[in-house]
């Protein structure tokens, strides 16, 4: 069971925040071009803890707002607000790809809000425009210049297209997936700045976290290189890794390690 209610920004922009069952509270945020359904499926149930996933702008069924504010830093931003006005800080705070870059970027420019950290599947450590963001900037980049269909079409065509195809058939399908979504000009603006972005730390902020951090990854995955979970695993001094079947190999099991790496870690806090 889960329900929904509304939280506007500091600028007016109305978010939608999803809530799961009752307990203590862990904010659970989605990646890029995502929604609460990803955060629930991938959030353990029954385990004590509620999930709260605020849908960042331009997601779900949150307002984009105005679209040259769309950033990890703006989002961030909008967490630390919900946080400060909804909830008893410090919390848990985590998140899926880009959810994971946001809860990475909280808990260095906000310590006093963020308890523990979990970060899961990331697609960014410090850089901005990482080079496995690229097909992500690829979609938005042809949904800015052609027709849906005809992008679509271009993209599997490409370069790009076919690597994905050969290497990461999952991380194809969540993409292609993007050229139906609507409204078509959010869609291509978000994949456009958020793929061009990043969470905005350095290497010796991410390395003075000492909170308790659970770091979560799997092969198989070219947009969410195993290697970013290891090194931020390395590099966070209070961290554990937890290496998860890949959705290629079986959806179920994923879901399941998920849910164990995440319960393990939760009842330990």
């Amino acid at each position: 069971m889960s329900f929904a209610r509304d939280f506007a920004t500091s600028d007016g922009t109305r978010l939608s925040v999803d809530f799961g069952d009752d307990g203590r509270p862990v904010l659970f945020l989605h990646g890029l071009c995502g929604d609460a359904t990803q955060t629930r499926e991938a959030f353990p149930p029954e385990c004590g803890f509620q999930r709260v996933t605020v849908e960042a702008r331009g997601h779900g069924a949150s307002e984009p707002g105005d679209l040259s504010k769309l950033s990890i830093a703006t989002f961030a931003s909008d967490i630390a607000d919900f946080i400060e006005q909804e909830l008893r800080a410090p919390v848990i705070v985590g998140g899926i790809s880009m959810g994971a870059a946001i809860s990475l970027r909280l808990a260095i420019k906000r310590p006093d809000l963020v308890q523990a950290l979990i970060v899961a599947r990331p697609a960014w450590l410090t850089a901005f425009a990482p080079d496995n963001m690229a097909p992500n900037a690829e979609v938005g980049r042809l949904l800015g210049i052609l027709a849906p269909d005809a992008a679509k079409q271009a993209f599997i065509a490409g370069e790009i297209g076919q690597r994905l195809a050969a290497d990461a058939p999952d991380n194809l399908a969540s993409l292609l997936g993007f050229f139906s979504r609507q409204p078509i000009e959010v869609t291509a603006g978000l994949l456009t700045a958020i793929s061009n972005d990043g969470p905005g730390v350095t290497a010796d902020e991410v390395a003075g976290l000492s909170i308790s951090t659970l770091v979560i990854g799997h092969e198989k995955d070219l947009i969410h290189p195993l290697s970013y979970a290891r090194t931020l695993a390395e590099r966070i001094g209070n961290a554990r890794f937890a290496e998860i079947t890949p959705k290629t190999s079986g959806r179920t099991q994923y879901v399941a390690d998920f849910h164990a790496a995440m319960r393990n870690f939760l009842m330990e806090l």
